[in-house]
């Protein structure tokens, strides 16, 4: 019989934003009892809803942000926080912090995401808290770790990406870096879960915690290998190429019918090239002396690019990709977020899960990205409501009576 893999974990959790809240929620994916400790005097800005910024034909940019009714009816906060509870604790109080440290007792992990510092000045740094519970894992996320010179440094998703590299790689060569965004915070997110996983196991084994340091910016690092070791070996500091590869051509994205329709061709072997040939119908350019091997092809390459884009954008992006794969030649179009959510294979994949929340009703959120056999994760049930688990944890979990929860509540503490 199947069962949640991190079944009688307990986390608590201190974060804001995407990066940290994902590393708890793919905890819960796993089965871990996840405790997000808020405050309504400083909600998660997830909870007030995402800003939204474009820039309209005109160069302006505009606000185009939906404003919500409430701290419990933000789409994006249920994304980033399903399978936790909420419980509001405001440690400006007295009885704020020894409410927490309470808690510690009973867990197993503490999760922050704050700037380095801030854990230690609300009394909850690791030396602090290994002194409730010698076993306790810590880990904390950050722009670039709590130590360095840099260490101070506050920063969201555009600042991981930049200072990680990622975002000097990316863009066309004679434009600038793109702006990288919540894609940053998913790696860090599941750098954390990873990282956290290998302490549990390692505690499992020793009975030892830990005090883990993540450095976002690192994690986006990771993923640059090939520049980083091309600077440390050859002094050459890569750049943007935009589409283009070093050695492969054709290698570029591609108009296809429709407006802002794309298809991304890749070619390799010169098997592939005469398969491509011969699926746009101009069998002949494989013996053009221009395209002879991969060596002139890429010399060649933008005169090759304009004639492929001749035949895409006479076609649709989903029966190109059918008719090269069929070739056995690499396609794949670029997806919206229409063409994502239909897509059969993602669907066939079980992807997305359907969340019934409270206010929202149900809601379609993205389901865990990996499969196990033995211990399936699965998205349990919706983001939590602000405060929603402040009863059972206080009453249930830390034995406290009715009137002394009361009390509190009387008082502002659980607020």
């Amino acid at each position: 019989m199947s069962r949640d893999c991190l079944s009688g974990v307990r986390v608590i959790e201190f974060t804001l934003a995407a990066a940290g809240p994902l590393a708890g929620e793919f905890m819960g994916f796993l089965g871990a009892e996840v405790i997000k400790v808020e405050t309504r005097t400083r909600l998660d800005q997830e909870r007030r809803g995402s800003r939204m910024i474009v820039r309209g034909e005109d160069g302006k940019l505009r606000d185009v942000s939906r404003p919500i009714p409430g701290p419990d009816a933000a789409p994006g906060f249920n994304c980033f926080n399903l399978d936790k509870l909420s419980i509001t604790v405001d440690m400006t109080k007295p009885q704020g912090l020894p409410l927490i440290k309470e808690l510690v007792k009973v867990s197993d992990v503490v999760l922050s995401n704050f700037r380095p510092g801030v854990m230690n000045k609300l009394g909850l740094g690791y030396e602090e808290l290994k002194k409730i519970r010698p076993d306790i894992i810590v880990i904390t996320s950050s722009a670039v770790g709590a130590t360095g010179p840099d260490w101070n440094l506050p920063g969201y998703a555009s600042i991981f990406g930049a200072v990680g590299g990622l975002s000097h790689l990316t863009g066309y060569p004679d434009g600038a870096p793109k702006e990288m965004r919540v894609p940053m915070d998913s790696f860090t997110g599941a750098s954390s879960a990873l990282a956290l996983l290998a302490a549990l196991n390692y505690r499992q084994q020793t009975g030892k915690g830990q005090s883990i340091d993540v450095s976002s910016a690192e994690a986006i690092s990771v993923l640059i290998g090939d520049a980083m070791m091309d600077y440390s070996m050859n002094k050459r500091s890569l750049s943007r190429q935009g589409n283009e590869d070093d050695i492969m051509a054709p290698h570029n994205c591609y108009r296809c019918q429709g407006e802002d329709e794309w298809v991304t061709i890749a070619v390799g072997a010169q098997e592939e090239w005469e398969a491509l040939c011969k699926v746009i119908g101009e069998p002949d350019l494989a013996r053009d002396e221009r395209f002879a091997d991969a060596y002139v092809r890429w010399q060649h390459r933008k005169e090759l690019d304009a004639i492929i884009e001749g035949w895409t954008r006479g076609h649709n992006k989903f029966e190109i990709m059918v008719a090269l794969q069929k070739a056995e030649v690499a396609a794949v179009p670029t997806y919206n977020a229409k063409d994502l959510y239909e897509d059969p294979h993602l669907r066939e994949r079980s992807a997305y899960a359907v969340s019934e929340h409270p206010v929202l009703g149900p809601q379609t959120v993205l389901a865990p990205p990996w499969k196990l056999s033995a211990t399936p994760a699965r998205v349990h049930h919706a983001a939590p409501l602000l405060g929603g688990a402040n009863s059972y944890v206080l009453c249930e979990l830390l034995g406290m009576s009715q009137s002394a929860f009361e009390e509190l509540e009387v008082q502002q503490v659980l607020n």
